[in-house]
């Protein structure tokens, strides 16, 4: 029991994505900050208020920040299928060449 639990606070701790959650973390980034910049400018502009402008900024930053960092489940839902290591097979298939299996 305590050992499973400590393997999932380990998966969690790791932070492994796959690659397709590095794009869809690039692309959450990116859409999260232009947003609430722009957001932000248009407060700033309308109230003339620079210092909630830049309270909005941070907050989106924030937002952005445990949107992205922690490697939530979401990003890891194409996991990369490794080769195996090379002599590990226990059975070798071999090429088969002029009838003959080589290798």
């Amino acid at each position: 029991m305590d050992d499973q639990l400590l393997d999932q606070v380990r998966e969690l701790a790791e932070g492994q994505i796959d690659f397709e959650g590095q794009k869809l973390a690039e692309l959450l980034a990116t859409a999260v900050l232009a947003t609430v910049g722009a957001i932000s400018f248009i407060v700033g502009f309308f109230l003339q208020d620079i210092k909630l402008s830049l309270y909005i900024g941070l907050g989106g930053t924030a937002l952005s920040l445990l949107l992205i960092v922690p490697p939530w489940p979401f990003f890891n839902r194409h996991p990369v299928k490794w080769l195996p290591l090379a002599g590990t097979e226990t059975k070798s298939q071999g090429i088969l060449v002029d009838g003959k299996v080589v290798g």
